[in-house]
């Protein structure tokens, strides 16, 4: 009996003691919100990427002919014109070539000379010949004897032309391999890199060797940007381009998309597009080679009514609505929600619940978006986060 009596005494302290407790609790902090305002400014929606600044146009100085370099006229950014001799192979085995097929040609002349004069006389016999069978004096058959060996006379005088033609041909040939062997530049601009040396034996015979690389004006340059597949589709010719290289880490440089290239550039199964951006460099500041990190403008508002993305992606609990909804207002059209359309959540300063306000969006950045329609205007406080605090108070702007 005294056993049971201690029990009912312990479970009535308990049951006190957990009520006190619950009665003199403090009441759970209240929501408080981080907001901002709406407001007008100008809006810019962007394209970042990374790209390679590159000359406009870039040549390759190679050989046609194969030999020993004797001479180099030209070094690693050394400014060089059209026509100059950058560079020499020896000449002196295209030299013999040459005399060979100044030789040839002579010879060739001299039996031309050779077939003529024997025509000349083949053909004078033919006609004697041919007195003397009007006359009856020797047999038909004699005048088709001469008249045949005539025929291969004219025939050998043409086969003569011929050769000299084909003598002609081979002496003008080794005249082009022994001007060959002067490398020149064939435009203005700056030498970006040297691949040979004095003493070096290039080989023309399969592949022609590149001895030189020129880029023809480092005064204008082009970056060629990868835009990924799902930003390709807002870039367009004109658009307006920033970046900047590590090399300026504190300077930006701007240009202009001149093309975008339809061809997908494919690697580790990531799609990506070129981008042509023209670029001035008449200080020839930027080199060719250059990492650039690229931001292009594709759309831009003045004066524009913005709201931060964070607004848009803001959704309040259920308590916290004026409506008490536990969902945001539907929009009007069926379907899945357009991704222009977005709610906000004003939050009025004489009012403890936030107001849904349907909206619809349109250019954004990575920091706000642009508002097309609503019923909000400049000055109106959205919220944009949830942050907890010890006692209830009215919503914090940041």
């Amino acid at each position: 009996m005294t056993a049971r009596i201690w029990i009912a005494a312990a479970v009535a302290i308990a049951s006190a003691s957990a009520g006190a407790w619950w009665f003199w609790r403090e009441p759970p902090p209240a929501s408080v919100f981080t907001t901002a305002s709406v407001e007008r400014r100008s809006i810019e929606a962007t394209v970042t990427a990374t790209g390679t600044l590159n000359a406009l146009t870039t040549v390759q100085v190679g050989t046609y002919v194969s030999g020993r370099i004797r001479e180099i006229h030209a070094d690693f950014n050394s400014p060089v014109t059209r026509g100059q001799v950058v560079a020499k192979i020896d000449p002196a085995p295209f030299d013999v070539k040459v005399k060979q097929a100044e030789a040839g040609l002579a010879t060739a002349h001299a039996r031309l000379q050779k077939a003529i004069a024997d025509r000349v006389f083949r053909k004078s016999e033919l006609q004697r010949q041919q007195r003397l069978t009007d006359r009856n004096v020797i047999a038909p058959g004699a005048l088709e004897a001469v008249t045949n060996a005539y025929d291969q006379a004219d025939a050998q005088v043409a086969l003569e032309h011929a050769g000299v033609a084909q003598a002609e041909a081979a002496l003008a040939e080794a005249r082009i391999n022994l001007a060959y062997t002067d490398i020149v530049s064939p435009v203005d601009g700056v030498v970006l890199s040297r691949n040979v040396d004095v003493g070096q034996t290039v080989a023309a015979s399969f592949q022609t060797p590149t001895l030189f690389l020129i880029a023809e004006d480092l005064a204008a340059m082009r970056v060629n940007a990868n835009i990924s597949e799902s930003d390709i589709g807002r870039i367009r010719n004109g658009q307006p381009v920033q970046f900047s290289v590590d090399a300026y880490p504190d300077r930006t440089f701007e240009g202009v998309v001149s093309q975008r290239r339809d061809a997908p550039i494919i690697a580790n199964n990531v799609v990506t597009y070129d981008v042509v951006i023209d670029v001035d460099n008449n200080d020839l500041a930027l080199k060719p080679g250059m990492t650039a990190t690229v931001t292009i403008t594709t759309d831009r508002r003045d004066d524009a009514l913005v709201i931060p993305l964070r607004a848009a992606r803001f959704r309040p609990k259920p308590e916290d609505r004026r409506d008490g909804a536990e969902k945001p207002p539907a929009v009007s059209a069926p379907g899945p929600r357009p991704a222009n359309r977005a709610t906000v959540w004003v939050a009025h300063a004489a009012a403890a619940k936030l107001e849904p306000v349907e909206i619809e969006t349109g250019i954004r950045n990575d920091q706000f978006t642009e508002v097309l329609s609503g019923e909000i205007a400049a000055g109106d406080v959205l919220a944009v986060a949830y942050e907890r605090a010890p006692d209830r108070g009215r919503p914090r702007h940041e």
